[in-house]
């Protein structure tokens, strides 16, 4: 997402300002690693990345024609380009299907008003395909795409207040019909107190802005713009794997995180805009810490943590902030009146 859309969301951030937070970073998990800086002034605004252990495959969210770098895992450079003519709206994130080919997620929509949203699929070679997909509801705006070993894409929108919703086709994509989809679960997030982001406050440690599926197809994470969130996935089942408890991975100090990928070995890549370094998160897939993280005493209490997708229990973080803004401005409503009684 562009920088002037962050900066649209200062008001929620200052609704997250009256909520109070305590919290430590989650207990176990390796730290981010730096491997190298993206240089390319095309990838400014870096949204999305992927891997085949080999190469990085990253995308920006301008331009006027899809492009995907090929960058060098040694040293960021770009080694080349895969490139369509296709015209994309808005690009925030990137997939690599197991047959090679590389899913555009034409889905950002900060101002919430187009009737349609997008995939552009690369296949290997040249060319690419466009699909179309509607909202059953109304318009999001989404930066995450999770892409099934199936090769079923799975939205993920981008809430400040409330839950981000999850959705996918109701019926196969189709390149001559735009295809509605469902709505087919929920996530919702704690705030955290991890340091980054373009944001004041908290509100960035809750906004989804990408997402990643390994290669195999076992392991789903989600990211926000200070954490990562890792769920498990056995059976390759997406929307079980969004119903668990996932595992906590701050990513501190990124000017505006929006890329994560997996790598075969199981590591997590994290990226920012702004031209900053590439990161990486080794046994991110359990090698370094094979179950969840939970002492008996949260680290930070209920606010350091992530919630599984049931609307069920507890408050969101959404309805959290929602209750904090209305307990402000009740509260200066009554020192108003009582100054007015004196």
């Amino acid at each position: 997402m562009r920088s002037d859309r962050a900066r649209g969301l200062t008001g929620a951030a200052l609704l997250t300002a009256c909520v109070v937070l305590t919290g430590t970073p989650a207990h176990g998990q390796p730290a981010p690693v730096e491997l190298c800086t993206v240089e390319d002034s095309e990838l400014s605004e870096l949204s999305g990345l992927a891997s085949d252990g080999t190469r990085w495959y990253a995308v920006g969210d301008g331009g006027s024609s899809v492009q995907v770098f090929v960058l060098d895992p040694a040293t960021c450079a770009v080694r080349g380009q895969r490139t369509a003519d296709n015209d994309p709206y808005d690009v925030e994130d990137l997939a690599l299907a197991p047959d090679g080919a590389l899913w555009l997620a034409d889905t950002g929509d900060n101002r919430h008003n187009r009737k349609d949203v997008a995939l552009h699929v690369l296949p290997e070679g040249s060319g690419a395909q466009l699909y179309r997909m509607s909202y059953p509801d109304s318009p999001h705006d989404a930066e995450a795409l999770l892409l099934d070993r199936n090769g079923v894409p799975h939205i993920v929108t981008k809430e400040p207040l409330g839950w981000a919703g999850v959705y996918r086709p109701s019926q196969p994509l189709d390149p001559h019909a735009t295809v509605p989809m469902e709505r087919v679960g929920s996530v919702s997030l704690r705030a955290t107190k991890t340091p980054g982001g373009p944001l004041q406050g908290s509100t960035g440690s809750v906004l989804v802005t990408g997402g990643s599926v390994s290669q195999d197809g076992t392991l789903v994470a989600l990211r926000t713009y200070t954490e990562a969130y890792v769920y498990r996935s056995p059976d390759g089942d997406v929307l079980e794997a969004l119903k668990g408890e996932p595992v906590r991975i701050p990513l501190p100090d990124e000017e505006q995180g929006e890329a994560i990928a997996w790598e075969p070995g199981g590591s997590l890549l994290s990226g920012s805009e702004g031209n900053e370094p590439i990161r990486r998160v080794s046994g991110a897939d359990g090698n370094a810490a094979d179950e969840p993280v939970t002492p008996s005493v949260p680290p930070g209490g209920d606010a350091d943590q992530a919630q599984p997708a049931t609307e069920e229990d507890g408050m969101s973080t959404g309805r959290a902030l929602l209750l904090a803004g209305v307990v402000a401005a009740l509260v200066v409503y009554l020192v108003g009146w009582r100054r007015r009684r004196s």
